[in-house]
């Protein structure tokens, strides 16, 4: 085999080499638009939490379906990390989400608790249902929507773009579900609202995710149907209907939602 000529080649050839991908300093750059997974190294007693992200490539899930579904023209870096209480969120400023690992140790408690079997299975549709409500404000941010930094208002529209993109795919229904069911916990857990906080209160999220599912598809779930939730189709069709709309300039050819 004739000897590659490394020693002369640039560092962008190099780099680009697959062989020599593992060489230090020879890192894939990012993506200069779109949803761009990346993970922090974890605290010690987030591990755990670490560990189910990363095996479930779950970010990446998260990121790989935003992109299928719309074309953004900057880059929002989207990293699981440890915060230290801070919570998981949207800045605006970085265009930047951030998944924390430590709250969702307070998420896997609670299920574990009420279920006596471990969780990664709810843990992991509470942690798409999280990333898909961040990525609704940061499109709220880039398409500067009316409800921006309007509190209550932009966080209802993030909870309904989670529906929409989650409403999308195969099975995504139970996704929505188990979230509902993550707030019902959060809830019982702690039944008085922090006044400083901008979401809505946990039960009225967890009925919003219900109505939701059951409106994108009575048929599917029988046992969600109450006299209270008959205008639950309309109210989905509202949803879906005013964030496409709103999403119009970023959207893929093709994309549609259900």
């Amino acid at each position: 085999m004739t000897p590659r000529r490394s020693r002369t080649a640039p560092a962008s050839t190099l780099c680009a080499t697959v062989l020599l991908s593992i060489l230090p300093g020879c890192e894939t750059p990012p993506p200069a638009r779109g949803f761009v997974a990346h993970h922090e190294k974890p605290a010690e007693a987030d591990r755990d939490e670490a560990d189910l992200v990363e095996r479930g490539r779950l970010v990446e899930l998260v990121t790989a379906d935003l992109n299928a579904y719309l074309d953004v023209p900057h880059r929002i870096t989207v990293v699981a990390r440890s915060c230290g209480g801070e919570g998981s969120g949207y800045d605006p400023a970085t265009s930047r989400i951030e998944l924390c690992y430590d709250d969702l140790t307070e998420d896997r408690r609670r299920f574990e608790e009420a279920d006596r079997r471990p969780a990664d299975e709810p843990l992991s549709d509470v942690v798409r249902e999280t990333l898909h409500h961040e990525a609704g404000h940061a499109l709220v941010d880039a398409l500067d929507l009316p409800v921006r930094d309007q509190g209550r208002a932009e966080e209802d529209a993030a909870d309904r773009f989670a529906q929409l993109m989650l409403l999308r795919a195969p099975e995504g229904d139970r996704t929505l579900l188990t979230a509902a069911r993550a707030y019902d916990l959060a809830a019982a857990a702690d039944p008085t609202p922090d006044p400083d906080d901008e979401h809505a209160a946990d039960p009225a999220r967890a009925e919003s995710h219900r109505c939701a599912a059951y409106g994108a598809a009575p048929a599917r779930h029988p046992d969600l149907a109450t006299p209270a939730r008959a205008h639950c189709a309309h109210t989905w069709a509202a949803t879906r209907d005013t964030w496409t709309a709103d999403l119009t300039p970023l959207l893929r050819k093709g994309a549609t939602a259900r």
